[in-house]
């Protein structure tokens, strides 16, 4: 099974999804849906009493629904609930919201984009600058953020062939690299921004994109170059990648005379002008 994690918005609320090559199907996770339609903060909660009430009830919804690793606010990757389109329709069913219906015409609709996506893959970066837009992202950053995902890819593609584990081996690597070129580790720079379960980085500035860019880059080629052939030999090559960008920081910062790390998290780079952000 090839699986392609990604991020739904309804409503302006983010829906973590797989879509399943093999069989040609989204899978959702079912708390964010149950987060977006209710509204709770206790979404599993909710989520756990509804399995148990369906089970009551003689359902048998919840014994064909699976569990598939997804990523957690701490980026690590973790067995989720998941339903694919056609179960959430009958789950939603048991789910009281005015939100119902319209999340319902939203599933129809993903289901659609992405048979789109795969005749035309522009259509994807052209969906996601649209759904960047409606949060509020200049278009400046918009254009930074969509070729950090392009040179993400890149680099995990060049991590699996490596031999790299995803989850705790792909953190582990993000982690030095970070490290290495921030002075922060992820968890710190989250920190430093305020944030708790958001995307680290989509609360980065333009500058603090693009030395994570040069940084991840740089540790993609050098990967190429070495052929790490140990997990061990990848961290070598993440603390040589992340240097680079680190170079690149401290020689920005003796010319700018400040410091590039800044604490604006997304809410705050909104209300920036793109100037500001450079």
């Amino acid at each position: 099974m090839i699986q392609k994690s990604a991020l739904k918005l309804f409503d302006d609320k983010k829906v973590r999804t797989l879509w399943d090559d093999d069989q040609e199907k989204w899978y959702f996770s079912i708390v964010d849906v149950i987060e977006v339609l209710t509204d709770s903060p206790r979404a599993r909660k909710y989520w756990n009493a509804l399995k148990t009430k369906l089970l009551s009830e003689g359902s048998e919804l919840s014994h064909f629904l699976g569990q598939l690793k997804m990523p957690s606010a701490d980026g690590k990757m973790y067995l989720t609930d998941v339903a694919d389109a056609e179960q959430l329709f009958r789950l939603i069913q048991s789910i009281p919201s005015p939100k119902a219906e319209p999340f319902k015409v939203w599933l129809a609709k993903i289901a659609r984009e992405r048979l789109d996506e795969l005749q035309d893959p522009e259509l994807t970066f052209d969906r996601a600058m649209k759904q960047y837009l409606q949060l509020g992202y200049s278009e400046s950053w918009i254009n930074q953020r969509l070729k950090s995902i392009e040179v993400r890819k890149e680099l995990t593609d060049e991590w699996k062939q490596r031999g790299v584990k995803e989850g705790v081996q792909f953190a582990t690597l993000t982690d030095i690299i970070t490290e290495t070129w921030a002075g922060k580790t992820t968890k710190e720079f989250k920190q430093y921004k305020g944030l708790k379960k958001e995307n680290l980085r989509d609360n980065m500035t333009n500058t603090e994109l693009i030395l994570n860019m040069l940084a991840e880059a740089s540790t993609k080629d050098i990967s190429q170059a070495i052929q790490p052939k140990t997990f061990e030999d990848s961290k070598k090559v993440a603390v040589k990648g992340g240097n680079v960008a680190k170079v690149a920081r401290k020689e920005l910062e003796s010319n700018i005379g400040k410091k590039v790390i800044s604490p604006l998290n997304a809410k705050a780079i909104r209300q920036q002008t793109p100037k500001n952000l450079e």
